[in-house]
């Protein structure tokens, strides 16, 4: 992997554009997994009280995967608009919905205050988080890749992804530190509601830095274009209509590329919690820090395995991370059955170093799969559609094999094959290192490379 000395020296200004990526995808990342870590360890008490532990779990997951059904149409509604109005306007509008919905989410009354009204409530604004959060992927990845340089994009794109594992690590971190500091009652009774209003402190800041950076060049000079083309008499399609059009391989592409990532990511963080507190009888405790220690480490390496795809391409990078996903799914289980928290913790943070290798290049992968005109459409329907498939089901299907079986092999067949499904993918896409960003297609058609055997050639800018 390449070394930090060797990350590539920045652009004008794009340290800048990266800083206000990252913070706020940190900041939206915070507010979606704080969710599914409170899904795992309160929301099954407060909001869906039954007498099985799995069963309430399993109904507070269902309303986590309420915010995954609702990243599409995020991901379209944003995505028309980014390509038509720009990436800026749209990101500070979901750092907006996503806090909103999050601080709300800390007043809430519980189940014993108002019945059915509060898992109801807490659905709605689950929607809405996940709305924003359908909205942000593509406008974060795309503003940094598109103000990069082609021979560092893997790089620099990869920074707004560690906002994932510095999201997680912020959510986990407050809610390990107040179940250090306070007795299982008081967490219970208000404690877990102060991470939720937390989020209000923290997307004032994401907003202040959001705000001052400067709309991408690639998106100002495509407009123009569309522009003087209009002046002239053309029509265009709307961004979604065209990219299903012209790109729905490039979509399936995407789609195939997140599917391993995506579950596997869920299995490792959300559904970890439940297995090690509910399954292993375990305190709390260790699965929140074994999952702080796991992205610490993610959150660091990501930029390093993004800076290596840039010299050995993104394909090459991910089906490290996808291979070895679908042989470390059986080993993981097997060692957090030890219930020893150092082999634990090791466990989550190996799991999540090859999760990196697939999530790393990602960024720059898609975003080069796409044309500047749909680009942030394209993007956030590949990747929103394989959250929808991949992430808002992982932790509800492993949660039920887990109830059906009484065992952890399942739940490491899913994981491989999700993992497989990448790697195969994968190993039929075409290498897109190197292709500028800057310049698309000939007469302003969509590219839509055909898929190839390993081996093929980048795509040329």
């Amino acid at each position: 992997m390449a070394s930090p000395a060797a990350a590539p020296k920045a652009p004008s200004g794009i340290r800048r554009i990266v800083a206000a990526s990252l913070v706020g995808t940190t900041v939206e990342w915070y507010d979606f997994f704080l969710y599914g870590s409170a899904a795992a360890l309160v929301f099954n008490t407060l909001f869906f009280p039954t007498s099985d532990p799995l069963v309430g779990t399993l109904l507070a997951f269902l309303t986590y995967a309420v915010g995954f059904a609702a990243r599409p149409l995020g991901g379209v509604v944003f995505g028309h608009y980014g390509d038509r109005i720009g990436r800026k306007k749209l990101l500070v509008l979901s750092l907006l919905l996503m806090g909103g919905a999050t601080f709300a989410i800390g007043l809430l009354p519980t189940h014993a205050s108002v019945g059915a009204a509060a898992p109801v409530l807490l659905t709605v604004l689950r929607l809405v988080q996940g709305f924003a959060l359908g909205g942000e992927w593509g406008g974060a990845v795309l503003l940094v890749a598109e103000h990069g340089d082609d021979r560092n994009r893997g790089f620099w794109a990869s920074w707004p992804q560690a906002g994932a594992p510095g999201g997680n690590l912020l959510a986990t971190g407050v809610l390990a530190l107040l179940a250090a500091v306070q007795s299982d009652e008081a967490f219970l009774a208000w404690g877990w509601r102060v991470p939720f209003l937390l989020s209000g402190v923290l997307v004032v800041i994401g907003l202040w830095i959001r705000v001052s950076v400067s709309e991408s060049p690639a998106f100002l000079e495509a407009k123009a274009r569309a522009e003087a083309a209009e002046a002239a008499g053309a029509r265009s399609a709307p961004p979604v209509v065209e990219v299903l059009r012209t790109s729905w391989r490039s979509v399936l592409t995407a789609i195939g590329t997140r599917l391993g990532e995506n579950v596997s990511y869920y299995v490792l963080t959300a559904f970890l919690l439940v297995y090690v507190t509910v399954h292993l009888g375990l305190p709390k405790s260790d699965a929140l820090n074994a999952v702080l220690i796991g992205s610490a480490v993610h959150f660091v390496t990501i930029p390093l395995w993004g800076a290596l795809s840039d010299r050995v391409g993104r394909r090459a990078v991910t089906l490290v991370g996808s291979v070895g996903m679908a042989g470390w799914a059986f080993a993981f289980f097997a060692l957090l059955d030890s219930r020893s928290f150092p082999v634990i913790a090791g466990a989550v943070t190996a799991g999540l170093l090859l999760h990196g290798a697939m999530y790393g290049p990602q960024a720059a992968f898609i975003s080069e799969m796409f044309d500047t005109r749909v680009r942030y459409s394209g993007a956030s329907m590949g990747s929103q559609l394989a959250s929808l498939v991949g992430g808002a089901l992982a932790p509800i299907i492993a949660v039920e094999l887990l109830k059906d079986y009484g065992s952890s092999f399942p739940v490491s067949l899913y994981l491989c094959a999700a993992a497989l499904v990448t790697t195969v993918t994968v190993l039929f896409a075409r290498e897109t290192r190197g292709r500028s960003l800057g310049k698309d297609a000939a007469g302003g058609s969509v590219t839509v490379p055909a898929p190839t055997r390993p081996g093929s050639a980048p795509v040329g800018g």
